[in-house]
């Protein structure tokens, strides 16, 4: 067989298994899925090109495909990232999480400011996914956007990097109970004596989760002035509550009178 026949075939090949990847049945999709990975980059620009289908499963089955590929599709994947759709740079970002390759690091700060709500969204999750600091200040002004705050403060607790301290602080001040929630433990995961104060004020917050966390940050922090503060606790409305801080007030060196 000459290398133009072979050649020939080999297209041929790649347009079953992308033809493939619109059957209804799922074990076939993901044997032609894992085919296409195989492939390598002469399946990557029709998959590429599927990324924008009107069918959400033919879209996550090209994606799957292409994190097959591995690294070799960054750079098409960065470049997706500018596509005229919004569906290709939502999947493209979405690749570029799973592949978790530092090149994709800065591109998918960028993301985080596309004019789709689904792209940004994706993008957190992509760079929740590859957990690289460099994320942290992008993050932090992504607190911003109100579709994405959630989802940013988890991440941030994730990283937890020293870096995100003042806007954590300021999400733990806020009206969004899970930001709140967020917020409360990375602090304490972060450690930074700035949390202290308003870790303290968190313990009167109305959601119990918000003030659990908050004792147990407390109790990390390793600050006895949070022991008077965290009294009240033992008799809170909620056990959990109670619990952490019982828990937190023998981690600071607090005996009842009970006891003395």
């Amino acid at each position: 067989m000459s290398d133009v026949e072979g050649a020939g075939r080999q297209a041929d090949r790649v347009e079953q298994l992308l033809s493939a990847l619109r059957d209804e049945n799922e074990a076939l999709r993901d044997h032609a899925a894992a085919s296409l990975g195989q492939m390598g980059l002469e399946a990557l620009p029709g998959l590429l090109g599927l990324l924008a289908d009107e069918d959400t499963v033919i879209r996550e089955a090209a994606t799957s495909a292409i994190v097959r590929i591995g690294p070799a599709a960054v750079e098409l994947l960065i470049e997706a990232l500018q596509d005229d759709e919004w569906a290709v740079r939502e999947q493209a970002a979405s690749a570029l999480g799973k592949l978790k390759d530092p090149r994709g690091v800065e591109p998918l700060i960028r993301a985080l400011k596309d004019k789709d709500g689904a792209v940004r969204s994706s993008a957190v999750w992509a760079l929740e996914r590859v957990g690289d600091p460099r994320a942290v200040p992008g993050l932090v002004e992504a607190l911003a956007d109100g579709t994405l705050r959630e989802d940013v403060a988890r991440v941030l607790k994730k990283i937890g990097d020293v870096r995100a301290v003042e806007a954590l602080i300021d999400g733990l001040l806020g009206t969004n109970w899970m930001v709140r929630r967020h917020a409360a433990e990375a602090l304490g995961k972060i450690g930074d004596p700035r949390g202290l104060a308003p870790l303290i004020e968190a313990l009167k917050d109305e959601d119990w989760l918000v003030r659990r966390n908050a004792a147990e940050s407390l109790a990390r922090l390793g600050d006895r002035r949070a022991v008077e503060p965290l009294v009240p606790l033992l008799e809170d409305e909620n056990e959990m509550v109670q619990e952490t801080a019982e828990g937190a007030l023998a981690s600071l060196g607090w005996k009842s009178q009970a006891t003395n």
